[in-house]
């Protein structure tokens, strides 16, 4: 190779800047909430089910696992890295993998009054089909599946007291197939094969994992924002997950961007909630009036302090950053706040890469020059919607899908594609 020519050259990587959300938002999700946690990240006990014997034999209740595997990670990799499978290529109709590990029981700070909350175990994603033991005891996440369907957004855990020991084990098991009617995008499938466009599979333990200490009566990590600009309305979605039913306050205070913590918000409203046990979505709206609008060029930013107030005015509290806009298409024309705008958009497929790797390559399309990004379906990091606010970009995010149209495809992608929404509303007017 000539390295004298022209075409050819060797420089630095340009640093940047680095940002507010990257120091607040450890964790794969939109949503902030400034409590304890443990990430479960790291060396896991892993096997194989080639027989899919495990539920039967009862893995769950111990088992002699002779590999280890680094979560997250994916099962591909996982078996590549194992001598059992040295030279492994995938895998072709179905797979069955079983993690394991330990973890010590946390230290709750004292400041926490402990009869008000609880350890909640979440995965921020895995799949397709997941279980999870908790000592041997099957848990049931808090939308009540045994078994959790889905690859591509996280699901939860709420730990029982009485479950839980010193050191406690965790058992996993994930089950995935090559069938076409699960939200695979272009991974393999029994329809279209790697090669060309399709990529190889991806699948299990993609995304990270951990504990954490959230409240019994609070504000889960959900979050939609829909702005009416020409009013200057904001519409909040929130979720209230409530142990003891009671009479409750939601209060909403919006602030500037980077305003102190001491600052007074901008605008503030307490909506009075009787809540029942259980989980209950929410929607209130919250006037800001003299509100800057989000564009390319300003992309102007408020912080949205959520807090749920039991009778006895403890607070659990969530947080998050927000803009005002509006997009829209008239005739063969896209508008953003009313007016026209040109798209100078950028296909990305980010595949494996991690949300490290996924932020340094949205500064390069940022410095590109453009100002719009095509997810092209995949599953994603939910924090580059956060970085996508921040540097001024419109996200046009495609889901994962199957790759048949049949009756059991509608129905595999309908629950995958509302948690997808969820995430998608921050982004859209």
């Amino acid at each position: 190779m000539d390295l004298d020519h022209s075409n050819y050259g060797f420089s630095a990587s340009k640093e940047e800047d680095r940002l507010t959300e990257d120091l607040t938002n450890p964790l794969p999700r939109a949503v902030l909430r400034f409590n304890s946690y443990s990430l479960l990240d790291g060396e896991w006990r892993f096997a194989i089910d080639e027989a899919d014997a495990g539920l039967r034999d009862g893995w769950y209740l111990g088992h002699d696992y002779k590999h280890t595997a680094q979560w997250p990670g994916s099962i591909e990799e996982h078996m590549l890295e194992s001598k059992e499978h040295p030279h492994s290529v995938g895998w072709h109709d179905k797979i069955v993998a079983w993690y394991e590990r330990e973890f010590t029981l946390p230290e709750l700070d004292e400041s926490l009054e402990q009869s008000r909350t609880m350890l909640q175990l979440t995965f921020g994603a895995c799949g397709y089909e997941t279980r999870v033991w908790l000592n041997g005891r099957l848990l049931r996440t808090i939308e009540g599946e045994d078994v959790h369907y889905g690859e591509y957004t996280s699901f939860s855990y709420e730990l029982r007291q009485e479950n839980l020991h010193l050191v406690n084990r965790l058992t996993v098991r994930i089950a995935d197939t090559m069938d076409a009617e699960t939200p695979r995008g272009k991974q393999e499938s029994h329809v279209y094969k790697r090669g060309g466009i399709w990529y190889q599979t991806y699948t299990g333990a993609v995304r990270s994992v951990w504990l954490e200490v959230v409240e019994r009566n609070r504000l889960r990590s959900r979050l939609g924002v829909v702005s009416i600009v020409e009013d200057q309305l904001v519409r909040f979605n929130l979720t209230t997950r409530v142990h003891d039913p009671g009479c409750y306050t939601l209060r909403l205070k919006v602030f500037e961007r980077d305003a102190a913590d001491d600052s007074s918000p901008l605008a503030t409203s307490d909506f009075p909630l009787r809540l029942e046990a259980g989980q209950k979505s929410q929607r209130v709206v919250l006037e800001l009036p003299g509100a800057a609008l989000w564009s390319n060029s300003s992309p102007h930013l408020y912080r949205l302090v959520a807090q749920l107030i039991d009778p006895d005015e403890y607070t659990a509290q969530i947080e998050t950053y927000f803009g005002l806009r509006k997009i829209e298409a008239r005739g063969r024309y896209v508008y953003l706040n009313n007016q026209p705008i040109y798209l100078d958009g950028i296909l990305y497929q980010p595949g494996t890469a991690t949300y490290e790797e996924m932020r340094k390559h949205m500064y390069a399309m940022k410095e590109l020059g453009c100002n719009l990004v095509r997810v092209h379906i995949a599953g994603v990091d939910p924090r580059i919607y956060n970085l996508a606010d921040e540097l001024g970009l419109l996200l046009w995010v495609e889901v994962p899908s199957p790759h048949s149209s049949t009756r059991e495809a509608a129905r595999t992608i309908r629950p995958n594609c509302c948690a997808w929404w969820r995430l998608l509303r921050r982004t859209l007017p």
